[in-house]
C-alpha cells in the first residue's frame, strides 16, 4: 500500500517542481526595476544610465510577443541590463496610466528612453525583434 502511494506521489512532486521552476529564458532577459517611477529616476541619475520604459497593456498582442520573444533574449538582456534602468508598466493602471498621459502615449507597446530629468530622449512604437531592439537601444545611448 505504501509503495503504491509512493509511486503516485513521487511523479506528482517531480511534475510540480518542474512547473514551478523558472525557464532559462526568464533568467537571461531584461531585468525590470520594480520600484516607483520617482525612484527609477533617482536611480537613473545616480548610476548615470537612461531609463528604458516599456508601456504596454494586458490585452495587447504585440506587447505579449515583445515580452515573450524579445525581452527574454539573452543578448537583449545583456545589453539592456548593462546600459539602462529598465521599467515595465501597464499603461492602463496606476503609474503606467499617469506616464502614458504624461508622455502622450500613441499606441501599445510604446518604448521610451528617458533621462534622469524625466525627458524623452528617444522612443519607438510596436513589436521589435531582439536585434532591432538592441539597435534602438544603441541609438538611444547616443542621445543621452
Amino acid at each position: 500500500m505504501i509503495k503504491r502511494i509512493g509511486v503516485i506521489i513521487l511523479p506528482l512532486l517531480i511534475l510540480m517542481s518542474i512547473s514551478f521552476a523558472q525557464s532559462p529564458k526568464a533568467l537571461t532577459g531584461i531585468k525590470f526595476y520594480e520600484g516607483k517611477w520617482a525612484d527609477a529616476l533617482i536611480k537613473s541619475k545616480k548610476e548615470g544610465k537612461p531609463i528604458f520604459l516599456d508601456i504596454s497593456a494586458s490585452w495587447c498582442g504585440p506587447c505579449k510577443l515583445l515580452k515573450r520573444n524579445t525581452f527574454t533574449d539573452k543578448a537583449v538582456g545583456d545589453f539592456f541590463n548593462k546600459n539602462f534602468i529598465n521599467v515595465e508598466l501597464d499603461g492602463e493602471v496606476g503609474e503606467g496610466k499617469q506616464l502614458a498621459q504624461y508622455y502622450n502615449l500613441e499606441a501599445y507597446p510604446s518604448l521610451f528612453f528617458v533621462n534622469g530629468q524625466n525627458k524623452i530622449i528617444h522612443k519607438s512604437l510596436g513589436y521589435m525583434t531582439p536585434e532591432a531592439l538592441i539597435e534602438l537601444g544603441k541609438v538611444a545611448l547616443t542621445k543621452k
